[in-house]
């Protein structure tokens, strides 16, 4: 068996690449979801790490759960309510509150189709870079089912209330480009520059103090459901932690000095 995730490092960036392309890269089997803590896990222990590129192997991003283990009710999809509410919860449900606490940056370069949790895997991430090749669906509705993994969280805050009750409702695919219209991606590259489009950018984030690249990160997350006082006490507690680190003295001084920044995570 191969890995579920190949990780890959250069410099300052890191590269996880879904290796289940005989499944289309379904998300829902214990390997996968394992890779995924592990993966993590390694970027939070590491400072070093500035940025993180998601995509997959083959010509699809993602389908998602196992439609085959549903029809047969097996691994997570098996059991009684009770024990079918514990497989995901134990199960596909590790990996949204696992990339959520992701420390460092992470962008989903998109190859291929999104399908069900592989979409709501793509909104996981904190940026989105879509090859024209890809499609996007919350396709939960036409299996019968609902969006299990989080989609129901995730999507209203890409794309707005409305669409994602559009893309929830219908289970419809969207292209590329409607993708790129409604906010769901960010940009949309031909197949070919889709891995060096997410690079740069990447390189881009990765220029940056990873200490205050995290803090930020953080910042953005809590901003999500904090009050505003709540948010700005923390943002005045993490300010007090930046302006003491050495990154921010070398930061002022090569402004100054005009001359690039040497960041060290220190």
């Amino acid at each position: 068996m191969t890995e579920a995730i190949v990780v890959a490092r250069d410099g300052d960036i890191v590269t996880w690449t879904l290796n289940r392309p005989e499944t289309r890269n379904v998300i829902s089997e214990p390997d996968m979801i394992e890779a995924f803590e592990a993966a993590i896990a390694d970027v939070n222990r590491d400072v070093t790490v500035r940025a993180v590129v998601l995509t997959a192997a083959g010509p699809s991003f993602s389908s998602g759960g196992n439609v085959k283990h549903m029809r047969d009710r097996e691994g997570m999809f098996g059991g009684s309510p009770v024990e079918l509410r514990g497989g995901y919860r134990h199960g596909i449900q590790r990996i949204p509150g696992a990339l959520y606490h992701c420390e460092a940056p992470v962008i989903a370069a998109v190859n291929g189709p999104a399908i069900g949790a592989g979409c709501d895997l793509a909104l996981m991430c904190d940026m989105r870079i879509a090859a024209t090749t890809a499609t996007f669906a919350e396709s939960f509705v036409k299996l019968g089912i609902i969006p299990g993994d989080g989609g129901a969280w995730f999507l209203p805050r890409a794309v707005g209330q409305a669409r994602a009750a559009e893309m929830a409702f219908t289970g419809d695919a969207i292209d590329a480009a409607t993708a790129l219209e409604w906010g769901l991606v960010s940009r949309v590259v031909e197949p070919h520059e889709l891995l060096s489009t997410a690079r740069a950018l990447a390189e881009r984030v990765a220029a940056n103090p990873p200490q205050a690249l995290r803090m930020t990160k953080k910042l953005l997350r809590e901003g999500q459901h904090q009050s505003l006082e709540s948010l700005l006490e923390l943002s005045a507690s993490m300010q007090a932690l930046a302006h003491h680190t050495h990154d921010h003295q070398e930061a002022v001084a090569a402004m100054l000095e005009r001359r690039p920044p040497r960041f060290t995570g220190a």
